[in-house]
């Protein structure tokens, strides 16, 4: 999947931001659709078939997580949502609601189009691909094999099953209840010191030093982030 060409929604009531994106990443060859509230933002996501679509969530008429929820009920494209609000709870809600990954505002282009670039090799990463790697972390789904910096790491079932969500979802932030629901369905969603249990565990098989890890990144309060560097 190349860049260039590639469809843009942007989901913004300030016409100064919508401007400054669409400036923006059409010199980087993207094409951009525009909306400025919710409901005409669905319409765009479903007419203009967006590649990816970034969602502010203070819209006029409805928040920016509705957006996203009425999107991710026929549509798995990734979503980016840019916020003023720096609560961790609006955070973590937003991307239970199934976005993909956040910027706060006031954002850089630079950090915007690299995190719109990790959720663009993932959607293209995901389409056949069995073998997912993220720098020296390489997940075989078919022999459910892992290894890092070509040594095979013994995970636990659990531990397999949330690596490979992680590395799944590579460069983004994954939330304590997703990886619960990941790791153990339904039944534990409230029990988030299992994931500081396992992640711990992750960190002393797989990071050379687990107290400085290269590959499993804290994001304070809401999760973690799988990082290839």
């Amino acid at each position: 999947m190349t860049e260039k060409g590639l469809r843009i929604l942007v989901i913004d009531d300030e016409p100064q931001i919508r401007k400054l994106l669409k400036v923006s990443l059409q010199a980087y060859g993207y094409q951009i659709g525009e909306a400025e509230n919710g409901w005409e933002g669905i319409q765009q996501a479903a007419g203009f078939k967006p590649d990816l679509t970034i969602v502010d969530l203070g819209l006029p008429d409805m928040d920016g997580k509705e957006v996203v929820q009425q999107i991710r009920e026929w549509s798995a494209m990734p979503i980016i949502i840019l916020t003023a609000r720096d609560q961790e709870q609006e955070k973590i809600s937003v991307l239970d609601a199934g976005a993909d990954d956040y910027v706060t505002k006031p954002f850089g282009i630079g950090e915007l189009m690299a995190r719109m670039r990790v959720c663009l090799r993932r959607i293209a990463a995901a389409d056949s691909e069995p073998v997912l790697r993220c720098g020296g972390l390489i997940v075989d789904l078919l022999q459910r094999r892992v290894t890092v910096d070509e040594r095979e790491i013994k995970l636990t079932p659990t531990e397999y099953e949330l690596i490979k969500f992680m590395i799944q979802h590579a460069g983004r932030v994954v939330t304590h209840k997703q990886l619960l629901q990941a790791g153990w369905g339904n039944a534990y969603q409230e029990d988030t010191h299992y994931i500081r249990i396992y992640i711990g565990q992750l960190r002393r098989k797989i990071e050379q030093d687990p107290a400085q890890p290269r590959y499993i990144i804290t994001e304070s309060g809401i999760g973690y982030r799988l990082m290839g560097q």
